[in-house]
């Protein structure tokens, strides 16, 4: 049993080293059938056999051996609950910070909450349920709906991805599974809540999205964790698969300490006229390789992947968009906003790949960085790779500064500098930020504020 003597939280089991004896722990605490085990075994050795990304930040000081794969909290109960009154304190109160129960109550149609490697909270509405609506964590779907679970995991993702999703395939731990049946339109968003709390934390949650034929659905899910002194390293996969006609809003804020390697995959298949909106926030983080993926395999598909990214002292992001333009009359929109301050670098990479068959293919990319002074960097990475004489594509990037003469109209209606730069950086991300719910909506405003305190002067 361990103790994190920070947060005063017990651990039941605590699991440090990558080997097979590892991953053979997590699979059996979990209680998974045979055929995940070897899933997670074969994907270890696909982990040893790939090479470090050669491309990015400088990650190659990541030590595999000095990471705790595995934590679940003494909740003293097996399973999580669905009362909040009976959350363990010491994680409550963790939660209650950022405001979930509270959210909950009064926008969400479910919400769900993980601690380390243990989902705690659970809670849903009825209505929902009885539509057919599954909104379970991936640990308890995988024995309660194995058939619907084996046939998407890790198949838009597979192992062989990159080094890190087979990493991820070893050693991933609970998240959230969610089915929406056919014609089911969710008019509220679903939730999920993650803390990584754990000093040298290895962090593999697994998200896998179902929409069947003209569903609709809206997800978000956010993300936190405390600073320690070593680093951590959190390696998200996310799979969504839609039918026909139907529409997909998935939106994040992330908000990782600054001694934590954020790499993350996120992917999409997309089928006949049907879209998919990404939508995120991302700052802290010592690295961040984050590129949301749009696969458009049917006729008439579109994706839309809206980002803003912020990188300040010490931190290096690479964020950016993918889209793989597959068939006819498919269509894409990347909006990506980054801001670098205090030394920060940013760099969007993006892809767009438009395949000989997709005729009446058209992209749009537009990139967009301020940067606040002098030290700080700004890059743009774009890769198009177009294969079809009748594709629309266009690429367009910017880079500035503030502009000094609003900076100077602010001020001069006795507005500090300090407060006025926040509400220009903020006004230049707005149009991103617009689009995600009220609440992380303010959320992601006020992490921006905060960042921004003490960079001016």
């Amino acid at each position: 049993m361990s103790l994190d003597q920070a947060n005063n939280v017990e651990y039941e089991v605590f699991l440090q080293w990558l080997n097979e004896e590892t991953v053979k722990k997590i699979s059996a605490d979990l209680q998974e059938p045979e055929w995940m085990l070897e899933k997670r075994l074969e994907a270890l050795k696909i982990f040893y056999e790939l090479d470090m990304p050669h491309y990015g930040p400088k990650i190659h000081d990541l030590d595999f051996d000095k990471l705790v794969y595995y934590a679940k909290p003494k909740t003293g109960s097996k399973d999580y609950v669905n009362d909040w009154e009976k959350v363990p304190d010491e994680i409550k109160s963790t939660f209650e910070k950022l405001w979930i129960p509270e959210s909950e109550a009064k926008y969400l149609a479910w919400s769900w909450g993980q601690f380390d490697s243990t989902a705690i909270y659970h809670k849903i509405k009825e209505v929902w349920k009885e539509q057919g609506i599954i909104f379970e964590d991936l640990s308890h779907a995988i024995k309660e709906y194995p058939d619907l679970v084996k046939d998407h995991f890790m198949k838009v993702v597979p192992p062989r991805d990159h080094k890190f999703a087979a990493l991820h395939g070893a050693v991933w731990s609970w998240w959230s599974f969610v089915f929406i049946p056919k014609g089911v339109k969710l008019t509220q968003p679903l939730q999920a809540y993650f803390r990584m709390n754990t000093l040298a934390w290895a962090q593999f949650e697994h998200t896998i999205i179902i929409l069947e034929d003209e569903a609709e659905a809206q997800y978000i899910e956010g993300c936190s964790a405390p600073k320690y002194n070593q680093l951590s390293l959190h390696a998200w996969c996310v799979e969504i698969y839609v039918g026909k006609r139907a529409k997909m809003r998935y939106s994040s804020v992330e908000n990782w300490s600054t001694n934590t390697y954020n790499l993350n995959t996120k992917r999409a298949l997309v089928d006949d006229y049907w879209v998919m909106e990404w939508i995120g926030g991302n700052l802290g983080s010592w690295a961040t390789m984050l590129y949301p993926c749009s696969v458009l395999k049917g006729e008439g598909a579109k994706s839309d992947n809206l980002s803003v990214v912020m990188a300040s002292k010490g931190q290096d992001q690479d964020v950016g968009a993918k889209v793989i333009h597959l068939w006819k009359n498919t269509s894409s929109n990347i909006v990506s906003k980054s801001i670098s301050l205090q030394g920060g670098i940013n760099t969007y990479r993006g892809l767009v790949k438009v395949a000989e068959w997709a005729e009446g293919a058209v992209s749009a990319v537009k990139c967009d960085a301020l940067i606040l002074d002098e030290e700080s960097v700004s890059r743009t990475i774009p890769f198009i790779d177009c294969n079809e004489s009748s594709a629309l594509i266009s690429h367009e990037a910017s880079a500035g500064k503030v502009d000094e003469l609003q900076l100077f109209y602010l001020m001069s209606k006795w507005i500090s500098e300090e407060k006025a730069m926040s509400l220009l950086v903020n006004g230049f991300v707005s149009s991103v930020v617009k689009q995600l719910p009220l609440e992380y909506a303010w959320e992601l405003n006020r992490l921006i504020e905060l960042e921004m305190e003490g960079s001016v002067g």
